[in-house]
Order: C-alpha cells, then sequence, then structure tokens
C-alpha cells in the first residue's frame, strides 16, 4: 500500500554551499519548504522553553528589548561562544531543535493537508540534529570552500576565519557527500544552479510517485 504525499526532502551543506537559493528555486517549482534555520531562529524569541534555556546557558544579558519593544538576541555573544566551547554548542542544539522538530511535523501535516506532493526540509546540520531521520531522501549541495567562504563575507556573516571556524563546526563536506542520496554541485551562476535543481525537482518528482502514489 503506497504512503500518502508529501514525499519528504532533507536539504543540506555546508555554510556557503549555496542551500538556500536550490531550496528558493524549489518553493518556486511547487515544492512546500520548512526553513530549519529559520524556524529556530523564531523559537529563540518567542517560545518561553527555548527562552529560559538559552538564558540559563548564556545569561540574561542575551536577550533585550530594542525601541519599539520587541525581543532582541545577542547571536553574535553566542556565536563566539558556541564556537569556541563546542559544550554550549551541543547543549544549544539540544535545547533547540526537539522544539524545531515539532513545527517540522506540524508543517508536513499542512502540506498532507493541502494534497502538496514535496515537502523540502532546508537545515545547515541536517544529520548533526538528526533531522535527517525525518526525511525520505536528502541532498547535499556541494561548493568550492574559496567560493563558500567568499559568499558567506559577501553576505556580513563574519570575517574569512570566523566563516573558517563556522565551518569548522559543522561536518566537512566530503562526510556530507557520503550521506547524500542527491548531489547538486553549486559551481556556477545562480541560473546554471536553477537548472540542475529542476533536474532535481523532475526526478524526486518521479521517486515521489512512486513512493507515494502517481502524480
Amino acid at each position: 500500500m503506497m504512503r500518502t504525499y508529501p514525499f519528504l526532502v532533507g536539504v543540506t551543506g555546508g555554510l556557503g554551499s549555496g542551500k538556500s537559493l536550490v531550496c528558493r528555486f524549489l518553493a518556486d517549482m511547487g515544492c512546500a519548504l520548512f526553513e530549519s534555520d529559520r524556524v529556530a531562529k523564531e523559537l529563540q524569541l518567542v517560545d518561553p522553553q527555548v527562552i529560559a534555556g538559552i538564558t540559563k546557558l548564556f545569561g540574561e544579558d542575551v536577550y533585550s528589548f530594542d525601541a519599539s519593544g520587541c525581543v532582541r538576541l545577542d547571536r553574535k555573544k553566542i556565536a563566539l561562544t558556541v564556537f569556541s566551547i563546542p559544550d554550549k554548542l551541543r547543549e544549544l542544539n539540544q535545547l533547540v531543535h526537539p522544539r524545531v522538530f515539532d513545527e517540522y511535523c506540524k508543517a508536513v501535516e499542512e502540506a498532507k493537508r493541502r494534497g502538496i506532493k514535496i515537502l523540502v526540509k532546508e537545515a545547515a546540520i541536517l544529520f548533526e540534529s538528526g533531522g535527517h531521520k525525518g526525511v525520505d531522501a536528502v541532498v547535499v549541495v556541494v561548493a568550492d570552500m574559496q567560493e563558500r567562504i567568499r559568499r558567506a563575507v559577501a553576505k556580513g556573516m563574519g570575517s574569512p576565519d570566523e566563516i573558517k571556524q563556522r565551518i569548522l563546526t559543522q561536518w566537512p563536506e566530503e562526510k556530507l557527500v557520503s550521506h547524500a542520496d542527491y548531489l547538486l554541485f553549486n559551481t556556477g551562476s545562480p541560473d546554471e544552479l536553477r537548472v540542475e535543481t529542476k533536474r532535481l525537482f523532475v526526478r524526486l518528482l518521479a521517486v515521489a510517485g512512486e513512493v507515494c502514489g502517481h502524480p
């Protein structure tokens, strides 16, 4: 007996690989998109349990209010701490990711209700967080290391040395590749990446039809 839609696809890749652009392309092609990293950031501002845990881990001064009364989180301070103290990063992930998974389950049910054929789960640390266990297939986006650093710096994510330090906290690319069901090589222009993503989308639709029913 075939399963009902959606077919669940995890998309990951190292910092600066272009995974977010791939996910936007897939969303434009009709996939539902769950952005794990964005949801995690939102939970850090609105979820009482997460806020309490972060305050305990990093101190009360990491939270403040801006002039309009909105909650602000000193993410730079947290980043400097977790990328130098691995245990803090592990504790932060253990605090946030179960709540992210709860939200992901809601997104799956909503996609099912809407009859969406493919739901894409974007996650920077898909394997490290255990998020790969909740998907049917994993796509890894691959790019040259120097280009990844250049892109991240251009986005204002830090200096080249800071970017390198952040990359070292993630799985090395060769390890990600060894766990991938599909690879996308982001070695050209955005237009070229869109073409490659379209080819991947067609393949995913075919597999989704086999697993979940006929398209």
